[in-house]
């Protein structure tokens, strides 16, 4: 392959596009100091805004709202006693921490691991891009640890099958990066960004909270729209694109590489795994499906009842006990004091998210104490009103600008916590549901993943092609991928569109407007 990073007059407009947003990008801070500068830039305009006597009438009361300058006794006060509470009050915090005590637990015991392998390995040779698509959307159980099994373990899968290595890891790619915030389980990504959505919508609305469930039935058939159309794109795009591949663009010991099946003792493990997630969701059905079931609604409802409203237990639940029978099976659990050391392992993991998420709940809950969100939610709302620009094209053109701001900003979750804050209010105002909104931000996110330069595991996926073709660059990656990137975007709004005229339900009982 053509190596397509070199510098130059060869250079496509898109790959100038690309270097400047990997300039650009990499001189923005890292997400906890971004954080940090926007809080103490609201902390600043909070004094300006109070001093020009900023205000706006809250459409729900009808009373005028002053912006609150936080440079002032109270702010000062508010400042420092809130500090706490603002960082272990934030909603997404807890969900998060509790589902990776499962899902973390899952991992570390390897039964997500081996789940991915064997469901790439065993699948019928005429189906493998479509299995491993699949896999790498529904393998974002494990968060990122899906990039690093995914991608290398689909390209020797190719080059065993004597298929172009570099098409199956562009697939893998494509099916972890593109489909990170599609799963046909409810995941810890659901979690962290419902519990976003909540935190900023319950000074405004309580009633309007967001769950995990909420983006569900969209999120189930994304997943099959990314592995049709992903499956088409890798065998009618890229691969008739790489052609033929040669090994001898490769490293020396890329023919001898060799796949490490699934033990009999870890097959076994799936096997008790699954029987017991069988006997579980029969067992939690009794919860919910008989009429004298605990967790329906008072009026014995089944959507609006605390069984949705507080699901993420149940699913804790459901990690734990899958992962205890398969550590029991292949004995990576041998005694109860490994469960909650890998547990332990597993929150190891998410010290990076818990910093993060100290300097994210200051900036929102400055943004809300000031009342500088609301002066931007209701002026925004009440210009697009007068402007006439209330429908679906608003939203359209806001996952646009997500994709766009994706291109900078790789974390999906500080990217949320940053644009949720002006969005959800916003288009609150113009009668959205702010799940709604959430899901048109899942949309964007999830489609750039796979071009935009910052995103952390693009060096390690070129490593990896370097194995298949040394001549190999940032360009041809991107190259690689961006058939990928817009077509799913594409047709993903298009599906968003039609799905929102026909007034489908996004998750149970929730749908475009209040």
């Amino acid at each position: 392959m053509k190596n397509n990073s070199g510098s130059g007059e060869n250079k496509g407009l898109f790959m100038r596009f690309l270097d400047v947003v990997e300039r650009a990008g990499n001189k923005l801070p890292h997400p906890f100091m971004l954080f940090v500068y926007l809080a103490l830039g609201i902390i600043g305009l909070s004094f300006i805004f109070n001093q020009l006597g900023l205000s706006y009438v809250d459409p729900e009361t009808e009373e005028t709202v002053l912006v609150e300058n936080m440079i002032s006794a109270d702010g000062i006060e508010y400042i420092v006693t809130s500090m706490l509470d603002n960082f272990t009050g934030f909603a997404p915090l807890g969900l998060v921490l509790v589902m990776m005590f499962g899902i973390g637990l899952a991992q570390k015991v390897g039964l997500i691991e081996t789940f991915m392998k064997q469901t790439i390995l065993k699948a019928p040779t005429r189906f493998v891009t479509f299995a491993i698509i699949g896999t790498g959307v529904i393998g974002n159980l494990a968060s990122d640890a899906a990039f690093v099994i995914v991608p290398p373990l689909a390209a020797m899968v190719f080059y065993a099958l004597g298929r172009h290595p570099l098409a199956g890891m562009a697939a893998g790619f494509a099916g972890v990066g593109a489909g990170f915030t599609a799963n046909a389980l409810i995941t810890g990504t659901d979690a962290l960004l419902s519990g976003i959505s909540s935190e900023v919508i319950a000074p405004i609305d309580e009633a309007a909270t967001v769950t995990p469930v909420d983006n569900y039935f969209f999120m189930l058939f994304s997943v099959l729209m990314l592995m049709f159309v992903g499956t088409w794109i890798t065998e009618r795009v890229v691969e008739p694109r790489l052609g033929t591949y040669d090994p001898k663009l490769g490293d020396e010991d890329v023919q001898n590489q060799t796949i490490e099946e699934v033990t009999p003792e870890k097959n076994r493990g799936l096997r008790n795994a699954a029987i017991a997630g069988v006997i579980y969701v029969a067992l939690a059905s009794l919860l919910i499906v008989p009429g004298w079931a605990p967790l329906r609604g008072d009026e014995g409802e089944i959507i609006d009842s605390p069984f949705f409203s507080n699901i993420v237990p149940v699913i804790l639940f459901f990690f734990i006990l899958l992962a205890v029978v398969y550590g029991v099976t292949v004995k990576t659990i041998t005694s109860t004091r490994d469960v909650p050391e890998y547990m332990a392992s597993a929150m190891k993991d998410m010290s990076g998210y818990i910093v993060l998420i100290f300097a994210a709940s200051q900036f929102i809950a400055y943004f809300d104490w000031t009342n500088i969100g609301g002066l931007i939610a209701v002026g925004g709302a009440d210009i697009l009103t007068n402007l006439d620009m209330t429908g679906l094209p608003v939203v359209v053109g806001f996952i646009v600008l997500a994709a766009i701001l994706n291109m900078f900003i790789f974390s999906g979750s500080a990217q949320w916590a940053l644009m949720a804050p002006i969005f959800i209010p916003l288009f609150y105002y113009l009668n959205y549901d702010p799940a709604f909104i959430q899901l048109a931000y899942r949309i964007a996110d999830s489609s750039t993943n796979i071009i935009t330069p910052l995103n952390p595991y693009v060096p390690m996926v070129l490593a990896f092609m370097k194995r298949y073709d040394n001549q190999a660059g940032f360009g041809s990656l991107f190259a690689l991928m961006l058939p990928y990137a817009m077509v799913f975007l594409t047709l993903w709004i298009v599906i968003f569109i039609v799905w929102s005229l026909l007034g489908l339900p996004i998750g149970p009982g929730v749908d475009m407007h209040l």
